[in-house]
């Protein structure tokens, strides 16, 4: 072997495993696919059997009507001029009960498939927003919203038009077509040979519109994900765009997506318009041979004129659900792929696995330990695609009642540290306790009950004020709801406002400007009455009046549970009983606020600083 074959064999078997492996994937994903079909499709199994029958019993009605044409044209009419009216009469009560036949079965049919699917749809929505819901922030910090949004609209309005048309139109042209080729083989064989012979090339004709459709829909639907992929990004980065003025940019590259879309869509339909064009051209020659035989045929006398219009009449339906089988394969290929998105994200487990444990009865106390804590971001919920630790052998103690604030450069750690206390992850090594028990044994409800955190970016659902306050406790009363926005500093906007408390908050409702908006998450979050408060920069949107106002507020509300504070603002943390200055996941000073600048160490210089950004 020469020296260049030494070089290309491990390039050729690294392609071939790619292969391989590409292929194995390709199955793997085939399977989970089919496997969520059929766990939607078992609960509704008996209706869609039923339904089956159906539609077969009301495709064979509906292919005796050319057989039934061509016996009263052969033999019931001549049998009604020699005066015997019966058989003709036969024919006709025969040819109305098919007609009723298969408009009553294919209107249930239709009907009834719409239903299930419907339900099948409901049941598919429901079990992907709850998932989503319960695979937490580490998935949602990794897949990107507007990935979440198309799972949610387009693909599943792919795989409903796949269930509620596209498998319809399938199920009817395949068994249409079955029993318009035995209906004309009993008619006459000749016939049913030149519908056969037809049948070749308009087959290879579908064979060949399915696999160029097949590619030219996958790059359609890569290129129109990516276009709202990006105005997705851009409506929520509206602000930054506006900003830094890049309106031009984004609207060229917007156009320069929606061009790569356009030629995509243009070619789809060129293909297709190629598709309808030969199937038709081969269809009117098939047509037109059949003519030519069975005139020829007729005027030796060996078929009648009945039989002549009925194979004429079948050859022209039998061509129609060609068509429909052909556009099945765009149908077919976009609900496979969004079957496949939609069980990859089905298939997701939850970084954070519920506790089995009984909620407790008695409230926490709110001591917190951090008991050797080592952590790293991984798979999804990885920022940087790295598995480096954030936190390594982190030990931190807090007693119950104190208040505690979390000060560094940006990427010390502090975030990471209330993620894992309100457990939106866990440890990758060491423990995280409440009161002594391990986070990952307190049950869901009893630990969103106990620890409740306020982050940098306030929150507020369609309702009204009153509505998104109460969400910290369900079924409160107005009172409670005005007293815990007074404890912030909030009633008084809040009452200013047209309605009050039953001021709408919409897209279309009354405007908040951010630092109202916080000031109602921090009366959410306070009505909840939580042992642990953690303030992940969530004074960062108050102006310093406002700031002053919620600091008058927490003194009071601080008083009695644990509370852990990052904040960027160290006026925000003066009053706290400790200040832990980390850098780079561990902590390296720890006491309380005044010992620190009297030490003349990290927190000092950090106070220094803020003084003079003052000046």
């Amino acid at each position: 072997m020469s020296a260049a074959d030494d070089q290309n064999a491990p390039l050729g078997v690294s392609l071939e495993h790619r292969t391989a492996v590409d292929a194995q994937q390709s199955r793997r994903l085939r399977r989970r696919s089919l496997r969520l079909l059929a766990e939607l499709v078992r609960p509704v199994r008996g209706r869609a059997i039923l339904l089956s029958l159906c539609v077969v019993v009301a495709q064979a009605a509906g292919s005796l009507g050319p057989l039934l044409i061509a016996t009263a044209l052969d033999h019931a009419l001549p049998a009604a001029i020699d005066g015997s009216l019966d058989e003709l009469t036969l024919v006709i009560c025969a040819y109305l009960a098919a007609a009723v036949c298969e408009a009553g079965l294919m209107r249930i049919f239709v009907v009834q498939t719409s239903s299930l699917t419907q339900g099948v749809l409901l049941s598919l929505r429901r079990r992907l927003f709850v998932h989503t819901q319960r695979l937490g922030v580490s998935f949602h910090e990794g897949y990107t919203s507007g990935r979440v949004i198309s799972r949610q609209t387009n693909d599943i309005d792919s795989i409903r038009t796949a269930l509620d048309s596209g498998l319809n139109d399938l199920v009817t042209a395949v068994m249409r077509m079955l029993f318009i080729a035995v209906a004309l083989f009993l008619l006459d064989p000749i016939s049913g040979l030149v519908a056969v012979v037809a049948l070749i090339p308009a087959a290879l004709l579908t064979r060949w519109f399915q696999g160029v459709s097949t590619k030219l829909y996958r790059e359609s639907s890569e290129r129109s994900a990516r276009l709202i992929v990006r105005f997705v990004e851009v409506l929520h980065g509206i602000r930054a765009v506006l900003s830094f003025r890049t309106e031009r940019r984004d609207a060229a590259r917007y156009s320069r997506l929606s061009a790569q879309y356009a030629e995509a869509s243009r070619r789809q339909i060129t293909t297709m318009g190629i598709f309808f064009t030969l199937l038709a051209l081969i269809s009117n020659v098939a047509i037109a041979a059949l003519v030519a035989v069975n005139g020829l045929r007729v005027m030796d006398g060996t078929i009648g004129v009945g039989v002549l219009i009925g194979s004429l009449l079948y050859l022209t339906q039998f061509f129609q659900p060609m068509e429909e089988i052909g556009m099945f394969a765009n149908t077919f290929q976009s609900a496979a792929a969004a079957l496949e998105k939609v069980s990859g994200v089905l298939e997701e487990q939850p970084a954070v696995r519920p506790a089995a444990g009984q909620i407790a009865e008695d409230r926490a106390q709110g001591r917190i330990d951090f008991d050797d804590v080592t952590f790293a971001y991984t798979g999804l919920g990885s920022k940087r695609g790295a598995t480096e630790p954030v936190l390594s052998g982190l030990d931190l103690h807090i007693p119950a009642g104190q208040t505690v604030a979390l000060v560094g450069a940006t990427g010390a750690g502090k975030s990471t540290i209330v993620k894992l206390l309100a457990r939106f992850y866990d440890p990758s090594a060491g423990m995280v306790r409440l009161d002594g028990l391990d986070l990952r044994e307190i049950p869901d409800a009893q630990l969103r009950r106990d620890v409740v955190m306020v982050t940098q970016e306030a929150f507020l659902f369609s309702g009204t004020i009153a509505s998104n306050i109460a969400l910290g406790r369900p079924g409160a009363s107005r009172e409670q709801i005005a007293a815990a926005a007074d404890a912030v500093g909030a009633d008084a906007f809040i009452r200013a406002l047209p309605e009050g408390y039953d001021t709408p908050i919409s897209h279309r409702g009354i405007r908040l400007s951010a630092g109202q908006q916080q000031l109602v998450s921090f009366a959410r979050a306070l009505i909840a009455d939580p042992r642990v408060l953690v303030l992940d920069e969530a004074t960062s949107s108050l102006d310093i009046p406002g700031e002053r106002e919620i600091q008058l507020g927490l003194r009071r509300l601080l008083a009695d549970r644990t509370a852990v504070i990052i904040a960027h603002r160290l006026s925000t943390v003066r009053d706290a009983d400790r200040v832990i200055v980390l850098d780079h996941g561990a902590i390296v000073e720890d006491d309380a606020p005044g010992r620190l600048i009297a030490a003349g160490g990290a927190y000092a210089d950090l106070n220094r600083r803020w003084q003079e950004s003052l000046q």
